[in-house]
């Protein structure tokens, strides 16, 4: 097998270097993410070989729904043709270069090992449709958290209409049994106060990130998480919480609760483009007091917005599964 380190190195300096001259627009900095990892790839099938049979690389989290910033961690999975062992033990060895690939790239390896080198993602088309109803029937918190993580996935290699297929399973399902739904908007609820008691914005009050704001998991997953919500509810396909948007503003029932919603978050989005650093953790947090007074305005609003939408998502949620709508 070809050595593949000087392959590596010599993308990453690539990538180091031109993310370095700044990007101003966040689809523009998540298409030059996508090449990235395709070269990653290419270099990960140059040394092991061209897959023996037809696959799909896919990436979820903030790259499926085109959302990462200047640094992300890895979200990344294999679906194959299934066949004898060598086929899967091809794939174990593809997925495990892939995780190292982009981990020498500077792609942190993901904490909860939703990674192809991890066997729960990285299986053949007939495992994936068990694994799925595996998921969708436990409904367990564990459960519910790996669906809205393959919900969020999309093609980046190969066979991307197999992604579609196994998304069918989720629609079905929820027809079928809405209380999957409910599970979801009950965990989507988890997440960090953005306000204490008399409305101030709550910073972070020691450590290294005193008084910074966990952008994260305050401001952005709130929206990220309403909006995928009523997506698996209407059978939305489209993995971008903007696109996501989009469909759902166009669908009468929602214009209300999506009112304002699409620029909010763009707005949160260019924030992230403010974060640039090279450090995952720290592109999580934002200086609160050298915003300057607009900017503190404008990300209340934000705030306060992100989570009435949750609130309202789950109102509507729970009110359709009672009604059988």
């Amino acid at each position: 097998m070809p050595n593949a380190e000087g392959a590596y190195q010599r993308l990453k300096d690539w990538k180091d270097k031109r993310l370095a001259e700044g990007f101003t627009d966040i689809s523009a900095l998540n298409r030059f993410h996508d090449s990235v990892m395709r070269r990653v790839f290419a270099v990960a099938a140059a040394r092991l070989g061209n897959p023996p049979c037809d696959f799909c690389w896919f990436i979820t989290g903030s790259g499926g729904r085109g959302e990462q910033g200047y640094v992300s961690d890895q979200d990344h999975g294999l679906i194959y043709e299934p066949g004898d062992g060598e086929i899967d033990k091809y794939f174990s060895r593809l997925g495990k270069e892939l995780a190292d690939g982009l981990h020498a790239l500077g792609y942190p390896y993901c904490p909860g090992k939703v990674m192809s080198s991890n066997p729960l993602w990285c299986k053949s088309f007939p495992d994936w449709q068990k694994q799925l109803k595996e998921w969708l029937e436990e409904g367990s918190w564990e459960a519910v958290r790996y669906l809205q993580i393959f919900f969020d996935a999309r093609g980046l290699n190969g066979r991307g209409e197999w992604i579609l297929a196994l998304k069918d399973f989720i629609f079905e399902h929820q027809r079928k049994k809405p209380g999957l739904l409910i599970r979801m908007t009950e965990q989507s609820l988890n997440v960090k106060r953005a306000f204490g008691p008399v409305g101030q914005v709550l910073v972070e009050e020691k450590g290294k990130y005193h008084g910074m704001i966990n952008w994260k998991y305050s401001a952005y997953l709130p929206y990220v998480n309403a909006v995928r919500i009523l997506a698996v509810k209407e059978g939305i396909y489209e993995t971008s919480t903007c696109g996501r948007i989009d469909q759902l503003s166009a669908n009468g029932g929602y214009g209300e609760i999506m009112k304002e919603k699409k620029e909010l978050f763009q707005s949160l989005l260019q924030h992230r483009l403010s974060i640039k650093t090279f450090s995952y953790e720290e592109s999580h947090y934002l200086p609160w007091e050298t915003l300057k007074d607009d900017e503190k305005k404008e990300m209340k609003k934000m705030l306060k917005e992100g989570a009435k939408l949750l609130k309202a998502v789950r109102k509507r949620v729970e009110r359709d599964v009672k009604h059988g709508l």
